[in-house]
């Protein structure tokens, strides 16, 4: 039975219905929408956090005026409404200039702008609806320099459980080439974000949140994904995830070895304190295969042959499939996630590539460089 997310009362009536005791809710739409508000009025449980706190995800700008208002380490910023105050405010940054669109836009609503006229018409292209409803408020921010890395983290608005660590690849060409998407492979855990870096994004980033959102009348409840810049002064965040992710939820996935379910429900109860967490010690790496015209318009068809991709234990997660008289079919831009673990970064990308190698998808292709930062740094710790 297909279900519309946005038809609130047609989800409660199917969860009244079938005896659904936990509703997690996947997407960042539905959390914005206030699907969990709507859920818990009539007694479900919900995994996913209240409309009034997922505006971490849904607005830019909420975000940056919380981290300014809790002392949060991120970027210098500054909200605008309109294009003419965006064009003024850029005059208070310098190049490359980063412009994000204030709401929800897939996760391409993000320009690194190289130039003042770059940056000039991206926000032209913003104001002028690139991305709907997201671009009526545009936040510009300065440009931070580090190393990228995901961080997260569990919590039912007072106990906090840390969630593991994942670096995703956002660019869609190799070398980190090409327009921004919504992710084309993952790998965790991240080496580079250490067990101290972990500590202060704890102290630093995410219990301040969690405290101040709290003290504002909207506790969160359930996974906060923090994106973080690893800068010469710190860990910075850069934005927050009311969800999981993807690519970034499959690596966590292949790594957990708790019963996801009993701590989603924990959570979900305001029980978090009450259960543990435990990630496998191996790295897990994943590598989306997307739809040709991905990030832009995707070639919807493409027949796909899995033959034997998941024989070497490589699992194949399904995003933008369809059956078509009985073939699997392409049916969106990010189609598949092909995901491994290994001993080593180095060991989880060879089985992830294999597998990928396996798949017989004409319409689609995958960036063949995800992780090489890190399997470069395991080669430079071998050689000694």
């Amino acid at each position: 039975m297909a279900l519309d997310a946005t038809d609130h009362g047609a989800v409660i009536a199917f969860c009244h219905e079938h005896g659904v005791d936990l509703v997690v809710i996947g997407p960042e739409a539905p959390l914005v929408d206030g699907l969990s508000d709507s859920l818990r009025a009539a007694g479900v449980a919900v995994f996913g956090p209240s409309q009034a706190a997922a505006q971490l995800e849904g607005s830019k700008g909420f975000t940056k005026d919380l981290c300014a208002r809790a002392d949060i380490p991120t970027a210098g910023y500054v909200r605008t409404s309109s294009l003419e105050e965006a064009r003024a405010a850029l005059t208070r940054f310098a190049a490359p200039y980063v412009l994000k669109a204030d709401g929800l836009a897939a996760g391409k609503g993000v320009v690194i702008a190289d130039t003042l006229e770059a940056a000039e018409l991206a926000l032209a292209d913003m104001f002028g609806g690139a991305f709907g409803a997201a671009g009526a408020q545009v936040v510009i921010e300065e440009f931070m320099a580090g190393e990228e890395a995901s961080f997260f983290a569990l919590t039912d608005g007072t106990h906090i459980i840390p969630f593991g660590s994942a670096q995703d690849h956002k660019r869609v060409g190799d070398g980190d080439t090409g327009p921004n998407t919504g992710g084309m492979g993952a790998y965790s855990p991240v080496p580079v974000l250490t067990a101290a870096l972990q500590a202060r994004v704890m102290a630093e980033i995410i219990e301040p949140t969690v405290r101040t959102l709290r003290e504002d009348g909207m506790p969160y409840s359930g996974v906060l994904y923090a994106g973080l810049m690893l800068t010469a002064e710190g860990p910075k965040l850069i934005e927050y995830n009311a969800r999981f992710g993807d690519p970034e939820c499959q690596v966590l996935m292949m790594r957990l070895e708790s019963d996801l379910a009993a701590v989603m429900l924990a959570c979900a109860e305001g029980r978090l304190g009450e259960v543990a967490v435990a990630l496998s010690d191996e790295t897990a790496l994943t590598v989306v295969m997307a739809a040709e015209g991905y990030p832009g318009t995707p070639e919807k068809g493409g027949t796909i042959a899995l033959g034997d991709a998941e024989a070497g234990g490589a699992k194949v997660f399904h995003a933008g499939t369809a059956l078509k008289d009985g073939a699997l079919v392409a049916n969106g831009g990010r189609v598949l996630a092909v995901s491994a673990t290994g001993a080593s970064v180095t060991e989880a990308q060879a089985r992830a590539y294999a597998a990928v190698d396996a798949i017989d998808f004409q319409s689609g292709f995958c960036r063949r460089d995800i992780g090489q930062k890190e399997v470069a740094r395991e080669a430079a710790r071998e050689r000694g």
